[in-house]
């Protein structure tokens, strides 16, 4: 019996093996079947990505062809700005603008005039020296003082430093400039008879007298024309572009050849008015200005009318001058007195 269970049971073997073999065959036909889905869907992703490559070339010379039209766009920009370019002012065209300037500033100061107070020679380049690193106001507060204790050249070379120095002390540098004009009164005593030389080498030969304070001294006492290149000159003929010279020297050789002599003190009366009262060296009052239309610097200050007129000094914004004793044409013009030394 044990014999025949045996011989029965044997075979049940060999069909658990086909059975198993037969869902092998179908799981790896499934698995098959898996993968090629798989494979499709893979490859159907992959002529998506080619497509899509294909389109952005497309694109991109499509932009590409696009892009010359910018690009002539932006050539042709230029063309539009160009006559905002600045032209090259010729020489000729330069000496037209800039007396046309100075006839302009003319109507403006009929009245302009040296602002120191003066005399005689000898008050004027004692002041003029006095002027360096200070305002004119207030030399014009000191010198009465000065000159009411020491009227002339010997009594000015005899006095003693110390006192000089106590009346100099409000124009600043009070040490330096007692020592200039006291030794200017020397020179003038002992080698010109105690009166002031007119010759320009005459005068910068005099201790603390340059060629500025020379030309101060001739064009206004007298009358021999000379160009006053002082910090307002130059700043101004620099920014209506005369020169581009810095050294005063050279500024003066640059603008004497642009005006015939006999105009120059009085264009340095004007140029020096207008730089203090209105073209000024940090707020230039732009929109108030008189010759604005021929100024190639216009708009570096304030521009607005009613601003600009905010910002101007002396007779133009109604303030006092800087003269004790200014000239009857000043006077007319509307122009107020200076206040004496601490009266405010």
């Amino acid at each position: 019996m044990k014999t025949t269970k045996a011989a029965k049971s044997t075979p049940v073997k060999p069909v658990a093996k086909k059975a198993a073999k037969k869902a092998a065959q179908k799981a790896t036909a499934e698995s098959g079947k898996a993968t090629g889905v798989a494979k499709k869907a893979t490859a159907t992703i992959k002529k998506a990505a080619a497509a899509s490559k294909k389109a952005a070339p497309a694109k991109t010379a499509a932009s590409k062809k696009a892009a010359p039209a910018k690009t002539v766009a932006k050539k042709a920009a230029p063309a539009q700005a160009a006559p905002k370019k600045a032209v090259v002012e010729s020489h000729a065209a330069l000496v037209r603008r800039a007396r046309r300037i100075n006839r302009e500033l003319a109507e403006v100061y009929p009245y302009a005039h040296p602002e120191l107070d003066f005399e005689n020679p000898f008050q004027l380049v004692i002041a003029t020296v006095l002027s360096a690193q200070t305002t004119d106001l207030r030399v014009n507060q000191t010198t009465p003082g000065l000159f009411a204790k020491y009227p002339t050249p010997e009594d000015l070379a005899a006095a003693n430093p110390e006192e000089v120095e106590e009346i100099l002390r409000p124009t600043g540098f009070f040490r330096a400039k007692t020592k200039s004009v006291i030794g200017l009164s020397k020179a003038l005593a002992e080698d010109f008879g105690g009166e002031v030389p007119g010759r320009l080498e005459d005068l910068v030969k005099l201790p603390g007298v340059g060629r500025k304070t020379a030309f101060v001294v001739l064009g206004n006492a007298f009358g021999r024309p000379g160009i006053t290149v002082d910090t307002h000159f130059g700043r101004l003929v620099r920014r209506w572009q005369w020169t581009d010279e810095t050294d005063p020297d050279k500024v003066e050789a640059a603008v004497g050849a642009l005006f015939p002599k006999s105009e120059w003190t009085m264009l340095s009366h004007h140029v020096i008015f207008h730089g203090r009262r209105i073209c000024h060296a940090r707020k230039p009052a732009c929109g108030a200005c008189p010759i604005a239309p021929l100024c190639p610097a216009y708009g570096e200050g304030e521009t607005d009318p009613e601003k600009a007129r905010k910002l101007l000094k002396y007779e133009k914004g109604g303030f006092p001058g800087q003269r004790l004793n200014p000239p009857q044409s000043y006077l007319d013009a509307g122009g107020i007195p200076a206040p004496p030394l601490g009266a405010g």
